[in-house]
């Protein structure tokens, strides 16, 4: 029997377990790191930081990390309260508009049947664990994971995946698990609509601002990726995919604009190799390459943070020491534009479409049994012996 949306909602004698199957609404999760707002929360937000990415690629035991953390959050507190004048980072606001206009994008086709929700893998209301609480709550039984804020690969996306794992552990109940289906967006580093908007936004910047006073051969593009390291204990950290992105948008506008650099954002942190060069390196080099105006573009962040504000600040602090003769240019993210939030709700339409249509597959974790299937050298015969 096929239950029509509008047959569910009228029928009430049904019980709630069939309606629970026969719901196809689904839970869009978008995924960013946030930012603390308040400077009392630094230390504590660097430990979570701390725990879930250094641990992936530092030789450092976890008993350093609550110190390690207030130290940082003291850095952090000079840098953002002292040298910046209290800065507070507009990023949850940006990923709040992200998110309501993912929203209102995704609801123009799909109604009142999908609904957007955001997580932020390091501050409390929005961790993972109790926005999947509220969702869980809500009676969703199908859960789109969108990893937004950084356009790389299965290491920063996979922090959100860990976290949502974890989340839903701590949420099964006994028996049948309430999550009937989920997807999942990687990245959208190699999104053809998303790497013409780069760079059709590096154009109009350029346009407005230096080209009646330069020469597109004297004006330097510097192509912000998030900084990876190159050994993350066997995790894929993201030097592929962003490599890709940065390749594909210099690609567009290399034939006009010759003095293009890739730039990666690091965390200069000891003991790590980092990606190469470091945007203030590459700026220096397009610098002694004769250029007389630089543009910052950062094309693997789509949220502005701290990185994209306040590093690229510094970094042009100490270019303008190195020659100020040179106009330097920061630009922001795509953020909330509307030709980008209209391009996320592409990104998951198909996605949402599969969790809509698939029949509700029921998993009870209780049947999950640990067993070790040896297979011995005798089978050639076809007799596997398991040993459970």
């Amino acid at each position: 029997m096929v239950a029509t949306p509008e047959k569910v909602q009228t029928t009430s004698s049904q019980t709630p377990k069939e309606n629970r199957i026969r719901d196809d609404r689904v839970a869009v999760l978008l995924m960013g790191y946030g930012e603390v707002e308040s400077y009392e929360d630094f230390a504590n937000y660097n430990e979570q930081a701390l725990n879930l990415l250094t641990a992936k690629f530092a030789p450092v035991p976890t008993w350093i990390y609550p110190p390690l953390a207030k130290l940082l959050a003291l850095f952090d507190l000079h840098e953002w309260g002292h040298q910046h004048g209290n800065f507070i980072s507009p990023h949850n606001k940006i990923f709040e508009e992200q998110r309501s206009g993912i929203e209102r994008e995704l609801q123009k086709t799909w109604g009142d049947r999908i609904k957007v929700f955001k997580a932020f893998n390091f501050c409390a209301p929005f961790l993972p664990e109790q926005v999947l609480a509220e969702i869980k709550e809500e009676g969703f039984t199908k859960l789109l994971i969108y990893p937004l804020l950084v356009v790389d690969s299965i290491f920063t996306s996979g922090i959100a995946v860990e976290q949502v794992n974890n989340a839903l552990s701590q949420l099964s109940d006994k028996g049948e698990h309430w999550l009937q289906g989920t997807r999942y967006i990687p990245s959208f580093y190699d999104r053809e609509d998303y790497i013409d908007f780069l760079a059709q936004m590096v154009e109009e910047t350029i346009q407005k601002d230096l080209i009646s006073a330069h020469l597109p051969s004297q004006i330097g593009i510097v192509l912000m990726n998030h900084g990876c390291p190159h050994k993350a204990k066997g995790f894929t950290s993201g030097i592929v995919e962003s490599e890709a992105l940065y390749e594909k948008v210099r690609e567009k506008l290399i034939y006009k604009y010759p003095l293009i650099s890739v730039g990666w954002l690091n965390h200069d942190t000891p003991l790590i190799e980092w990606t190469q060069p470091h945007t203030e390196l590459a700026a220096k080099n397009l610098i002694d390459l004769g250029a007389t105006a630089i543009v910052m573009m950062p094309i693997g962040f789509v949220t502005e943070n701290h990185e994209t504000i306040l590093d690229v600040e510094h970094i042009i602090e100490s270019l303008e020491k190195y020659n100020k003769k040179v106009t330097y240019i920061r630009m922001p993210c795509v953020n909330d534009r509307p030709e980008f939030l209209q391009m996320a709700a592409n990104w998951a339409n198909p996605q949402i479409e599969a969790l809509r249509s698939q029949e509700a597959v029921i998993v009870n974790p209780q049947l999950a049994t640990v067993s070790h299937h040896h297979h011995h050298g005798h089978s050639h015969n076809g007799h596997h012996h398991h040993h459970h």
